[in-house]
């Protein structure tokens, strides 16, 4: 059995239907094109690669903080999916446990996008999540987790770090943020998605670029807080990306299938409630 044929939950991908579902105009992106990633097309790649599961993650661009096309995924998913948001700050407690009653499992905040000063006002909606015992979904990039510890660490809420991280590939896996990152697998609230190589290591070096990091955490929170994504449809990307290598690169990056089994299937069904 190879990695197409195994079980698999893809942990990090967006939907983008402006046919359907009109992008916000706050939004910092409209992608268009080829990036335009629909419903049915993403069932058509899970069914093509043997995903049977995945979180859907609500994106910054396109849609801000409107989750229509999110909800309408999960509404008609059958259990297939599962969420995490992106809400404004001030969102009440009956309003997020609302989303939560739709399959919602998270709320992503980013500042590799908006900046560390976007968290400076986010503790009251960190203690909101804890207390429905949703996810804080945190997508860094080189050492802005530095300037993020403090919240981080005291906040009771389960934390989901994105895209490894996103080190930066050229300071090794000692720079200052890649060290915190670790350290935050001794909090035993939080967990890593081991995803989005792409975004931060070269498109012809991604198994070499990406290793060391991959496997720092997986030891430093083992597979139980480790989960695999895609970042499907790939928008932004200078270079093309495809879903089967990013398969393949998985395989190679954890190629003992009891560890695969772990990442890609027990750990996500287990933190997001897939049944």
């Amino acid at each position: 059995m190879n990695i197409f044929d195994e079980p698999k939950i893809d942990c990090h991908n967006h939907l983008f239907d402006p046919a359907r579902f009109a992008y916000h105009p706050d939004a910092p992106y409209a992608p268009s094109g080829q990036e335009v990633a629909t419903l049915e097309q993403f069932n058509r790649v899970m069914e093509a690669y043997g995903v049977q599961h995945a979180l859907l993650v609500g994106p910054n661009s396109g849609y801000h903080t409107d989750n229509r096309c999110l909800l309408h995924a999960l509404a008609v998913g059958q259990g297939r999916f599962k969420g995490v948001a992106v809400v404004d700050p001030g969102i009440t407690l009956d309003a997020l446990a609302a989303l939560q009653a739709q399959g919602v499992v998270g709320v992503a905040f980013n500042p590799a996008l908006y900046g560390v000063a976007s968290l400076d006002a986010v503790d009251g909606l960190f203690g909101k999540l804890a207390e429905l015992d949703l996810f804080a979904q945190v997508q860094v990039c080189e050492d802005q987790l530095l300037a993020l510890r403090g919240l981080l660490q005291r906040t009771s809420a389960r934390l989901l770090i994105d895209h490894c991280g996103r080190p930066d590939v050229r300071a090794g896996v000692q720079q200052p943020g890649f060290q915190a990152l670790l350290q935050l697998a001794g909090s035993g609230r939080a967990s890593v998605k081991l995803s989005g190589m792409q975004k931060f290591a070269a498109a012809d070096a991604l198994l070499a670029q990406s290793s060391a990091y991959v496997h720092a955490l997986i030891e430093a929170f083992g597979p139980d807080a480790c989960v695999w994504g895609s970042d499907w449809p790939f928008i932004r990307q200078r270079a093309r990306v495809d879903y089967g290598p990013l398969l393949k690169l998985a395989e190679r990056l954890m190629p003992d299938a009891q560890l695969r089994r772990k990442v890609m299937w027990d750990t996500p069904r287990r933190l997001f409630g897939f049944a």
